[in-house]
């Protein structure tokens, strides 16, 4: 018999990760909630009292062996799942490929979303095209779900004389104006208070836009969080947020960020609505994030959601996981792999297959290489051409100050 372990429990000292390099990973088996156990309030008519369960427990769709069931259910058609199918393996296969580049040398920086596919993608795809995404690092796969071209991403990691933001990013700090994806910040929680003011304007003027923000487990500890959940308690605008707990911030663990049980039961203590989903349930994400937007279209304000999952990589290309966790701790997470677990549902609903897939991986592998040699056309890290010196000076100021332009003089430009 199957042993399984509910996904609060804690039985490690606070700051201290459950497991150290060396020691055999063992999460405690499958997870103890099930798709059926927690209700699917009215998001009109919800108030923060009526989720104090969904805070505490765990929201499911997909059960063990990949049949989806429960009030959380989207009811999803079979075009829309497998269209979320490809956007995950178009961001997994993506990954692989460019952290190659960067050992090879041909991308200087770069941070996968590896376990993580099902987050950005599930959810944008729940949301409408007006609403406004305020990523953290691993929310990339967003822009797939806009459509924005690969060879646009690539030039952006290179760094080369297509990137659009003229080389004032790291690599994989993406920003998308066509796809109301704002620039990440390297200062990890900027993008929670911003999200909230821009749900605020958003509500102010009356359009129908709601803001999503990401992030992190660890950041959840510094002010930004808090000054945004105050807000979004106080003004009650449409947006979004959601912490990523994925067990690492770096090298610290998750119960280094929290005295409590859950992420999500902080957000009850600012009267504000509170879920906490399994991250690698696509269709779970899915169905949260179109509860928490029709809330927000309903004039309801803010939802806060735990998406609780786990970084199966290393926090970035110069992080080495393995002096802090064990290496195959992932394997023994709960909550699987996001795209197995998909895709398992699929073939079992007879709606997938083995051969599809295969042929699907191998048409997005040659669609990424050949994104990239499309991308080095316009320059590479090596040799370049690079964005020139003057671009520091435009697409910053309407009205450029005089100080810069005087700057810009002693540069000749």
């Amino acid at each position: 018999m199957t042993e399984r372990v509910t996904a609060t429990t804690t039985p490690y000292t606070i700051g201290r990760p459950p497991f150290r390099p060396g020691d055999d990973a063992d999460f405690g088996g499958k997870f103890a909630e099930q798709p059926g156990d927690l209700n699917r309030p009215d998001p009109a008519k919800c108030s923060a009292q009526d989720t104090v369960a969904h805070a505490s427990g765990l929201i499911r769709v997909l059960s063990d062996d990949g049949v989806a069931s429960g009030q959380w259910n989207p009811q999803l058609d079979a075009e829309t799942m497998i269209q979320g199918l490809e956007y995950m393996m178009r961001l997994r296969i993506f990954d692989d490929r460019m952290i190659k580049m960067q050992r090879t040398g041909k991308l200087s920086f770069y941070m996968r979303s590896f376990g993580e596919e099902a987050i950005a993608i599930a959810q944008t795809m729940a949301l409408e095209n007006q609403d406004w995404i305020f990523p953290s690092y691993r929310q990339p796969g967003a822009q797939f779900v806009r459509g924005r071209d690969m060879v646009s991403m690539i030039c952006h990691c290179i760094g080369n004389t297509e990137d659009n933001v003229k080389g004032r990013q790291m690599p994989v700090h993406y920003t998308w104006k066509e796809g109301r994806f704002i620039s990440i910040s390297s200062p990890v929680g900027t993008q929670f208070s911003q999200a909230v003011g821009v749900a605020m304007a958003s509500a102010y003027k009356g359009d129908d836009e709601v803001c999503i923000s990401w992030l992190g487990d660890g950041t959840s500890a510094q002010g930004d969080y808090h000054y945004a959940l105050n807000f979004a308690s106080t003004f009650k605008p449409p947006v979004i947020l959601n912490v990523v707990n994925n067990q690492w911030a770096i090298s610290t663990h998750a119960n280094l960020a929290t005295g409590g049980r859950t992420f999500a039961e902080r957000g009850l203590a600012y009267d504000i609505p509170s879920l906490r989903v399994d991250g690698n349930d696509f269709l779970a994400l899915y169905s949260v994030t179109k509860w928490a937007r029709d809330r927000a279209a309903a004039g309801k304000g803010a939802t806060h959601i735990e998406v609780y999952t786990y970084r199966a990589g290393g926090h970035s290309s110069s992080d080495d996981p393995s002096v802090y966790r064990p290496d195959d701790e992932f394997k023994c997470w709960p909550g699987g792999d996001p795209i197995l677990r998909l895709k398992e549902h699929l073939v079992k609903a007879e709606l997938w297959n083995e051969t599809r897939h295969t042929a699907l991986a191998k048409k997005i592998d040659d669609e990424v290489m050949a994104s990239y040699k499309a991308a080095c056309e316009f320059g590479d890290l090596a040799s370049g051409p690079y964005p020139p010196a003057s671009t520091i000076f435009t697409e910053v100021y309407e009205e450029v100050p005089w100080h810069i332009q005087e700057q810009r003089e002693e540069l000749g430009k």
